[in-house]
């Protein structure tokens, strides 16, 4: 581990960071941002463990009655000197290192500490000395480490955020506040302060600067297709298209509303903004993104007609691309589970995407709903959830499509009108047409269309916990043609249902590990162990098959199979779908908003 904490080192942070805030240091942005995240959360580590080392000296004698009781505290004091030792030429970090470590190993599995904010900053200290912060950021997922407390979301996204990796800080933030970390209100500020400080870090530098769309890895071509320059590229090439798409309209000109859309970025509560004729008065805000707001919305005051607005600066079209291919190739019977666009309306700064509300929440919401109360899901919703996502996959992937952010996040709740029935459950008629998820937020979309039969893909979906395989050991990616019909091999969306399932199952990311086989290869499997009295067989087959895909075979049918076999213990007991339909209206009652 590399340590660059120490008393000098940490005055010349905060000198450091106050010059940075002030606006003295004459840099690149980006590069700005993350020295202040560096040097803000050194400081907040090394400033606690002090504290917590004065405590010890004042009250040594008491500590000395306390040890006992409570083990931590002989600790503190050799991990404060070790970090006061750091700026010494001839410290190395072993000794931190060791005391760290040792401490985490010895503690992390003592309930004592799970809510313990003195804990919470030495595995500040553990993350901070690693290479592999994601890992140990999954680990105080497992051992739940102040699930509750706001300072390890704000502390482990200024981590990412100094690292470069702002898609996960984002996501970060929003994982606490969605627990209602305490104080939330200090959390949602947090949020605000990063969205502006990445909003900065858009306009003082140019996207062709931090982006490249064309990668070589031993001497192959690779294309990476969430690139800037890819996706503008294609664009510009389909632009004669596009013009033609109903809903779409263009203009060379700033956003022209009397109401300036940066506004509502801090107030848009009641606000009323014109767009394309129609006035369209803002209810709240139902999601935030690195570049984006998407806010609820009456459309001419009328609260019987509602709307979803994304509101996205820069300007960004693909999404709507995507939405009109899901027009073209999905059957009318399937279309409900993938989002609805209505309009794009795309200025010189701003895009606006209006599309369909729905407002029963996403199913990261139901998972959280179960955290919270320190239950888990329902293994036969688990089930459900899962034929559903297996059905949206299957659909997507035979008509050329994937969609590159499968999460929690991105899957809206349906719910059926009328009541739920025993019939109509498999093939999805009645009632459960209505019922089930929506796949939503397409910026990440891929068309296969658009791309040569087995090119090779070299790009990171940037969402911790979601990247496959490939990403993660920093392999090329293809999508294949099978020797039946042209339909792509999408393990980056496979692989993240996988996670979803296991989040379901475990209330955790998913962790992998290689498993030798008996014929001298190996195989990909999750870490944590499945419960005996879950249906092992099906999570085991879902797993295995989905985490091991062979390029050559046809894995649209293995979706459909995947799928058929979940729907056929479904149907072995009537009394499951009687349980299901119990657990969704209960589901309802609890997560639906007006």
């Amino acid at each position: 581990m590399h340590y660059s904490l120490g008393k000098e080192a940490m005055k010349k942070s905060e000198k450091t960071r106050d010059r940075l805030i002030r606006g003295k240091v004459l840099m690149d942005n980006n590069y700005a941002c993350k020295m202040i995240g560096i040097c803000m959360i050194r400081l907040k580590m090394y400033n606690g463990m002090l504290g917590h080392a004065r405590e010890y000296d004042m009250n040594h004698m008491m500590v000395l009655k306390m040890e006992n009781d409570d083990p931590l505290i002989q600790y503190l004091w050799p991990i404060s000197k070790a970090l006061g030792n750091l700026n010494s030429p001839e410290s190395t970090g072993t000794e931190l290192d060791e005391l760290v470590s040792k401490c985490i190993r010895t503690f992390k599995n003592d309930i004592r500490y799970r809510d313990d904010v003195r804990f919470l900053k030495i595995w500040f200290l553990y993350m901070d000395g690693s290479s592999d912060f994601d890992s140990i950021f999954r680990q105080m997922e497992d051992y739940k480490i102040c699930l509750y407390n706001s300072l390890r979301y704000e502390a482990v996204a200024i981590f990412l955020e100094a690292k470069g990796k702002l898609h996960d800080a984002h996501s970060v933030y929003q994982l606490g506040i969605s627990r209602n970390a305490e104080p939330v209100e200090r959390l949602k500020k947090a949020l605000a302060l990063f969205l502006e400080r990445m909003r900065e870090v858009v306009n003082a530098c140019s996207l062709k600067k931090v982006d490249s769309s064309v990668i070589f890895e031993d001497g192959e071509k690779c294309t990476n297709p969430w690139a800037i320059t890819t996706i503008k590229d294609l664009l510009r090439k389909m632009n004669t298209q596009i013009l033609k798409y109903e809903g779409y309209h263009q203009s060379t000109k700033a956003y022209p509303g009397k109401v300036s859309l940066s506004s509502l970025q801090k107030s848009a509560r009641k606000k009323v903004i014109e767009i394309g004729g129609k006035k369209y008065q803002i209810i709240g805000c139902a999601g935030q993104g690195g570049f984006a707001q998407v806010f609820k919305a009456y459309i001419d005051c009328n609260p019987d007609d509602i709307v979803a607005l994304k509101i996205q600066k820069p300007a960004f079209p693909w999404e709507f691309y995507m939405y009109r291919q899901l027009d073209k190739r999905i059957p009318d019977k399937e279309r409900l589970s993938f989002g609805l666009a209505h309009r794009l309306h795309l200025y010189s700064d701003y895009s606006i995407l209006v599309s369909d509300y729905l407002a029963h929440g996403t199913l990261q919401d139901a998972i959280n709903s179960n955290v919270v109360i320190g239950g888990f899901m329902e293994e036969v919703m688990c089930i459900y959830y899962t034929i559903e996502m297996l059905s949206m996959l299957e659909t997507l992937h035979a008509a050329g499509i994937i969609h590159g952010d499968f999460k929690p996040d991105n899957l809206l709740i349906r719910y059926a009108r009328d009541d739920l029935t025993e019939d109509g459950f498999r093939d999805r008629t009645g009632p459960w047409r209505d019922q089930g998820l929506c796949l939503v937020d397409w910026g990440r979309g891929i068309d296969k269309s658009l791309f040569a039969d087995k090119m090779k893909f070299k790009g990171d979906c940037r969402t911790s916990g979601f990247r496959c395989i490939e990403m993660q050991e920093n392999k090329a990616w293809t999508f294949q043609a099978s020797f039946l019909s042209k339909i792509m091999f999408a393990f980056v969306d496979t692989y993240g249902l996988c996670v979803i399932v296991h989040m379901m199952l475990h209330n955790s990311y998913m962790e992998i590990e290689k498993k030798a086989t008996s014929d001298g290869g190996y195989i990909y499997q999750p870490k944590s162990s499945f419960k005996r009295y879950w249906k092992v067989e099906l999570w085991k087959n879902l797993f295995t098959k989905l985490l091991n895909l062979n390029p050559s075979d046809d894995h649209v049918k293995l979706l459909r199979n995947l799928r058929e076999s979940f729907q056929d213990y479904m149907q072995s007991n009537p009394q499951l779908i009687k349980k299901l339909k119990q657990l969704l209206v209960k589901q309802k009652s609890s997560l639906c908003t007006s």
